[in-house]
């Protein structure tokens, strides 16, 4: 893939996985996340941090979902390696903190894993089919 397309590439997916998320955090699962982790929710975000999350969140998943499915001509692989990346990844700090943090609830372990598949697999479906075109 041309470093051009890869950008765009990247750029489209970043920007779709940023309006995804901030959907589902600042407007769907809101009130869902303040129920089940207001006592450890800091009152501010640390913006750094996050801004760290989304830019190598979406590079790995572009380089390790989107770009062999483009390899292979298969949206279907899109979708499956995607998925497959963001339950591992979203695992990865759910469990985790199910493993070392006195009270995190199972639900929300469960909620947050299945955001990460759909989330990863719907960026990496819309970064395969923006960079299959070009």
């Amino acid at each position: 893939m041309r470093t051009a397309l890869f950008l765009q590439t990247y750029a489209i997916s970043l920007v779709t996985f940023l309006l995804l998320d901030f959907a589902w955090l600042g407007l769907i699962a809101r009130g869902f996340y303040r129920q089940h982790l207001g006592h450890l929710l800091s009152p501010d975000v640390r913006w750094g941090a996050a801004i760290s999350f989304y830019l190598l969140f979406v590079a790995a998943l572009v380089v390790f979902a989107v770009l062999p499915a483009v390899e292979r001509g298969s949206l279907v692989r899109a979708l499956l390696l995607g998925g497959f990346f963001g339950v591992v990844a979203y695992a990865t700090y759910d469990l985790t903190n199910l493993a070392t943090l006195k009270g995190f609830p199972s639900l929300v372990a469960v909620v947050d894993m299945t955001w990460g598949c759909a989330l990863s697999a719907t960026v990496a479906l819309v970064g395969y089919l923006f960079a299959a075109r070009g």
